[in-house]
């Protein structure tokens, strides 16, 4: 069985995961699956999907809770499709270097739903990030924007290279 039909849902709708998400539906639409890019707050029912990309922001060890809250209201469906999950996270070049392991927030979310794999990309504070923490972070050079698209797309084209595999 093939997966046509891919939700990518994200858990914050400033800084990176966003943008993160827009990026992997773009690359999934261009490998020829019909990607659709939503809010988490806005799924309310997977199973119209062959699959779904799930991702949320990093605070403090912590994983978004929207995209936790979204996991948790279509969990049952979840666990018969392939799920795949992301973070946006560091604000520095660490995520682009190196491989991230999941929070405990994330590995326990991957386990309860079965999902294939997990993913930390840069995180992104700039001066359009709203906030009073972003703002402090961009005047004391803390932030930048340290998303790498070439790795977004790369995660992107190997999910669906995995989705159009034999199963």
């Amino acid at each position: 069985m093939t997966s046509n039909r891919v939700l990518v849902a994200y858990g914050t709708k400033h800084g990176a995961t966003a943008g993160i998400a827009s990026e992997i539906g773009r690359t999934l639409r261009e490998d020829g699956l019909d990607a659709v890019v939503v809010p988490a707050d806005d799924v309310d029912d997977v199973r119209g999907y062959d699959a779904v990309v799930l991702g949320g922001a990093l605070y403090a060890g912590h994983w978004s809770g929207k995209a936790k809250r979204c996991a948790e209201r279509n969990e049952h469906y979840l666990q018969h499709r392939p799920v795949y999950l992301f973070s946006s996270g560091p604000v520095d070049s660490s995520a682009a270097q190196h491989d991230i392991a999941p929070v405990p927030a994330v590995t326990r979310e991957m386990e309860r739903l079965g999902a294939r794999e997990h993913i930390t990309f840069g995180g992104s504070i700039t001066a359009s990030t709203p906030g009073f923490i972003a703002r402090a972070m961009v005047r004391a050079g803390k932030g930048g924007d340290f998303r790498n698209p070439e790795r977004i797309r790369t995660w992107a084209h190997h999910i669906s290279a995995e989705l159009a595999a034999p199963h």
